[in-house]
Order: structure tokens, then C-alpha cells, then sequence
């Protein structure tokens, strides 16, 4: 075997891997996937759902009441009767027969407005509810992302570390054809083989994290995708407001604070419901009925009949119910102080993270940029590395440092890349622009 193919194989192996075409699962795709089936968003449909049918007007108490009554009686009995004039009567077997159906209707027309703001909280139940399923496809956001960018990672590092597997394959063959003809030292035989088989391991160990990592993808998408499949590997930066424009931004849209503002409102319309207690109540009530009995000989009617309308108007007030209006009334105005407190709480706490994750986006873009560099650096040396290890410049040990070094520089270029998109999704959910970006 002569040096300059080994050498030509090296630099092949390093600037140049292929593997059969495979499905790309893009992230257009896994996100439309994921608003399809995954599971917490299909639970977080379901509860807007309910929440939507609370509010409608038909769970107001806006609307009367009419309901149908009918019924039968039958009755069979032995009966004596005396009358006045002293005559009697003897019935053996008397029957009562009794029949009657109505129509009532009840309506409340005033309840002290406690009807009116318990409906204003059914509504904002329902927004808040929303906010709250907002809440979850953000958060499934950021899990599909993390697994499918740690898809990504692992899939690039899996990749340097088969082409540095590769690379230490053919510095192995290289050193036991130099060993075979004595121009080489068994430590250097021995030191080859143990960095193949680190390399191996490490390329076993990345590849299983890559094929575990796939399967996470699938919990999160809700579907089993079927064959095998890559993900999409390039990443693009957007341009993120200063930290002030993001911060006004947070303000108005995050949806923590969204969600705390409809509990405050909540609060609001509990205490102005417990008030209406107050008040008095005034309702109206109307029945339609038909009653027709037929009676024994003992009764003065042989038989009746009834048909007519009955209306009434009913009017109720608690002028002292021992003092429990006033304890509801005055433990709301507490929770609507809680609300408010947690409300400032939750100002300052989104303020801090922004301000973190902000310094930290802007730290993670400067070293990401000098990684790039660094990987260019790394390169540039292991090709001279190749020219020098090919001309017995330099022996396998330094040969193995540039290698190393190269792959490093890779993995970290790699993971930051990543990290750094992560991070970048993180300001915008915390600004609550997540979901109107275009993957």
C-alpha cells in the first residue's frame, strides 16, 4: 500500500460522506403533524370546547324555563257518608278517576345582576381557556423543536464521528503496514487500535442517542412515522428586536400575562356576582293546564273538568342572610388582591428571563460566529496534518491531536448552533411571537 493513497483516502473520507437517500421530515411538516395529533393539544381542544359550550347562552340562566306536566290518578275505595238531613250513602267500590296536563313557564327578570356577571365569567372562562390551550401548543412547540433540532445534532455528530472513524481505520492500516516493515513501534500500533475502538464507541454510543431521539420525535407528533427518516439540518437566525422592543412586546402578548389578566377580570366579576345578593329577586311564572276528574256517587260532582292560564309574579329579598353575602363579597376583593399581586409578580419574573435569555442569545451568536472560525482553523491544520503525516513529518500521536481537535471544534460548532435556535424560540414565546413565525 503506498502513503499517498492512504493519504487521498483520508482527506476523502474527511471533506466528503454519502449515505442512500432517505425521507426529510421538514419543519414545516413535523409542526402540522404535531397540530394534528399530539395528545396535550387534543386535550387542550377538548377543554375549549367545553369551556365554549359553558358560555354559550343556553348555561346564562338568560333564558325561561317551560316544562310539560301530565298525569292520571285512579282511585277505588268502600265509602260512608251521613249528611246533614241525616241521610247516608253506601258505596262499595267507589272510583276516582283524575287526569290533568300544564304548560309552566318560569322566567327570572331581575337576580340583583348576579346572572349578568356570572355569564361575563363564563365568557372570559372561556378566553382564559383559550389562552390556556395557546399556552400548550407554545410549550408543545418547544418540545418538538428540542427533539427534532437534537435530531439534527446527533444526525451531524453521528456523521464526524463516522468519518473519523473512518480516518482512524486507515491511519490503523497505515501504521501496521509501516510496523510490518519495522518503520514503526508497537506503542504506535497499540495507541491506533485504542483510538479506533474509542471511536467506535463513541460513534455506537451518538448513533443510539440519534435512533432513541427519533422515537421521542414520534411521542411528541402523536403518529408512528413509518421507514426511516432525517430531519432538516440547517438552521436560519432571525433578526430579534432590541431588548426594550421586546420587552413591550412581552407585555402585550406574552401569554402568562394574558392568561393572569383574565383571572384578575374574573376576580372582578365575582365580586361585582356575590354584590347582586344584595338585591332583591322578581320573577314571573304562567301555566297553561287541563284537569278533568271523574267521582263516585259519594261526590257532589259526577264529574269536572278544569281548563284555564294562571299567572303570577313573584318578587324575593334576603334583607339578612347572616352575614354570608357580606363574607363572599369581602374574601373575592382578597382573591382579586392575590390576582394582582401575582400578576406584578409575574411582571418582574418574564422581565428577569427576557433580560437572561436575551444577554444569552446575544453571548451564544458572538461564540458561534468564533466557532465557525475555529472549525475552518481546525480543518485548515488537519489538511496540513494529512501533507505532513504523508511526507513522515509528524508522527501518528500528533497526526491523532489534529484529528481530535477537528472533530471537537465540529461538536461544538454543532451543539451550539442548535442551542443558540432553541434559545431564539424561547424569546419569542416569551414575547409571544412563537406561533406567528414561518419555519
Amino acid at each position: 500500500m503506498n502513503y499517498t493513497k492512504i493519504a487521498v483516502g483520508v482527506v476523502f473520507v474527511l471533506f466528503s460522506f454519502t449515505g442512500t437517500a432517505q425521507r426529510i421530515l421538514t419543519k414545516k411538516e413535523a409542526i402540522a403533524i404535531t397540530l394534528e395529533n399530539n395528545y396535550g393539544i387534543k386535550i387542550a381542544e377538548n377543554s375549549v370546547d367545553i369551556a365554549k359550550n359553558n358560555s354559550s347562552i343556553y348555561n346564562s340562566g338568560y333564558l325561561p324555563s317551560l316544562s310539560a306536566n301530565g298525569g292520571a290518578n285512579y282511585d277505588i275505595s268502600d265509602q260512608d257518608i251521613e249528611r246533614q238531613d241525616g241521610t247516608s250513602t253506601s258505596v262499595t267500590g267507589a272510583e276516582t278517576k283524575s287526569y290533568n296536563a300544564s304548560l309552566d313557564l318560569n322566567y327570572t327578570l331581575f337576580d340583583g345582576l348576579g346572572r349578568k356577571y356570572d355569564y361575563q365569567i363564563l365568557k372570559e372562562s372561556h378566553n382564559l381557556t383559550e389562552l390556556q390551550a395557546r399556552e400548550t401548543i407554545e410549550n408543545t412547540y418547544l418540545q418538538l423543536f428540542t427533539v427534532y433540532f437534537q435530531i439534527a445534532r446527533l444526525s451531524k455528530n453521528t456523521e464526524n464521528l463516522k468519518q473519523t472513524l473512518e480516518i482512524s481505520k486507515l491511519r490503523l492500516e497505515r501504521i501496521q503496514y509501516q510496523n510490518d516493515y519495522g518503520q514503526s513501534t508497537k506503542l504506535e500500533l497499540l495507541n491506533a487500535e485504542v483510538d479506533i475502538n474509542n471511536d467506535s464507541i463513541n460513534y455506537i454510543n451518538t448513533r443510539q442517542q440519534y435512533i432513541n431521539s427519533k422515537r421521542d420525535l414520534n411521542i411528541i407528533l402523536g403518529i408512528q412515522i413509518e421507514g426511516d427518516f432525517e430531519v432538516e439540518t440547517e438552521v436560519d437566525f432571525l433578526t430579534l428586536l432590541s431588548y426594550d422592543d421586546l420587552l413591550s412586546l412581552s407585555l402585550a402578548n406574552n401569554v402568562v400575562l394574558q392568561q393572569q389578566e383574565k383571572n384578575i377580570m374574573i376576580s372582578e366579576y365575582n365580586i361585582r356576582a356575590n354584590k347582586g345578593n344584595y338585591l332583591p329577586r322578581v320573577g314571573v311564572s304562567g301555566s297553561y293546564g287541563w284537569n278533568e276528574s271523574d267521582n263516585p256517587a259519594t261526590s257532589f260532582f259526577a264529574k269536572s273538568t278544569v281548563t284555564g292560564l294562571r299567572a303570577g309574579l313573584n318578587v324575593s329579598w334576603d334583607l339578612f342572610d347572616g352575614g354570608s353575602t357580606k363574607t363572599r363579597v369581602a374574601n373575592a376583593k382578597i382573591a382579586l388582591d392575590s390576582e394582582e399581586i401575582l400578576q406584578q409578580q409575574q411582571f418582574e419574573t418574564l422581565a428577569n428571563i427576557l433580560k437572561n435569555t436575551s444577554e444569552e442569545y446575544t453571548n451564544k451568536l458572538f461564540i458561534l460566529k468564533s466557532q465557525e472560525k475555529n472549525v475552518l482553523t481546525n480543518k485548515n491544520n488537519f489538511e496540513r496534518s494529512v501533507e505532513k503525516y504523508k511526507l513522515g513529518q509528524i508522527n501518528s500521536i500528533d497526526f491523532r491531536l489534529a484529528q481530535v481537535n477537528l472533530l471537537n471544534a465540529q461538536t461544538d460548532l454543532t451543539n451550539t448552533k442548535y442551542e443558540t435556535k432553541l434559545i431564539e424560540l424561547e424569546l419569542l414565546q416569551l414575547s409571544g411571537q412563537l406561533l406567528n413565525v414561518e419555519f
